[in-house]
């Protein structure tokens, strides 16, 4: 179990077993929208592939990631370098053997700066066309720190995500389901839009076990409830109680994953919620810092705000 200085023993995770240099190939054996309805303006895949004949079969852990190499070459006419994809899946895989691992893809779609035409991204468009029984060049596995700890059971979970960071806490959850059952999780999925919500019927189905808390934050609508448009980590402060009692506990780890610079209002919730003495756990900051969590920014970050080793970040641009 964690203490209040120290963090957990974290799950050992293999890493590099296929390289650049010597990939393996995956066979895709299903792709499917994973946004909550059809109406959303985003296009998100959840695409799975067969690994069965390779060194990454039943050697990765949610929170990790592996490698897709696109075919072709850049503008430079390089061959195209490799994309880091989280895997959404838990460590027996879609399969429950190991054999088959899924990613959460959005596709980018984007304006030219310059001359404002259209710019696809090479490898998310890539991997949402692929059909059934393509194959493609994959790495990996990548990543050592998001990852759950090596006693599941002996901790609870809250989970902050939005877009395609909700990825890894797929795998995380669909893994804690059946290693640490009785464990509480706190699940907070951030979206724009309610047709944007990922794997969202899921986790309403997670919800009803004990113990499961999973709540959206939509940014610009109403939630379900009328209540205001929310960002993830308001989702924290609107059930202060609930996240009062977990982050109370010497069982309990915080893990944020999605948009760069959601990080600073999880911490900034966690301060708030527990005041500068409770959330030591969490946060190491000058007793001056540590009061007026309101006035922090993200450039604070780890250098006046540090976040101690109960707290794991995975954010992105």
């Amino acid at each position: 179990m964690t203490t209040q200085t120290e963090g957990p023993v974290l799950r050992t995770a293999e890493m590099h077993l296929l390289t650049p240099a010597s990939p393996g190939e995956a066979t895709v054996v299903s792709t499917e929208r994973c946004t909550a309805s059809r109406k959303s303006a985003s296009f998100v895949r959840h695409v799975a592939l067969d690994v069965s004949g390779t060194p990454l079969a039943g050697r990765f852990v949610p929170g990790q990631s592996f490698g897709v190499i696109p075919p072709g070459v850049d503008d430079a006419g390089k061959p195209h370098k490799l994309r880091l994809y989280s895997i959404a899946s838990p460590s027996r895989g879609e399969d429950g053997a190991g054999n088959v691992l899924a990613t959460t893809v959005k596709r980018s779609i984007d304006e030219h700066r310059e001359h404002h035409r259209l710019f696809l991204g090479v490898c998310s468009n890539y991997l949402c066309d692929l059909q059934v029984g393509e194959k493609v060049k994959v790495t990996g596995p990548s990543g050592k720190r998001f990852v759950l700890p090596a006693n599941p059971a002996a901790h609870d979970y809250i989970f902050v995500a939005t877009g395609t960071g909700i990825a890894p806490f797929r795998a995380m959850c669909m893994e804690l389901e059946v290693v640490a059952p009785a464990s509480r999780v706190m699940l907070v999925m951030g979206a724009a839009y309610a047709t944007d919500l990922l794997y969202h019927h899921d986790f309403e189905k997670a919800a009803s076990r004990p113990g499961f808390t999973y709540l959206t934050a939509l940014s610009r609508e109403k939630q379900a409830d009328g209540s205001p448009a929310r960002y993830a980590h308001e989702r924290l402060l609107d059930h202060r109680e609930e996240t009062r009692e977990l982050l109370a506990s010497s069982r309990t780890l915080v893990y944020v994953c999605g948009i760069a610079g959601m990080e600073l209002g999880v911490l900034q919730a966690i301060a708030t919620v527990l005041g500068p003495t409770g959330s030591e756990a969490y946060i190491r900051g000058t007793q001056d810092v540590m009061r007026e969590p309101g006035s922090w920014d993200r450039r604070m970050i780890p250098r006046q705000v540090q976040p101690t080793r109960r707290v794991f970040l995975e954010v992105y641009d």
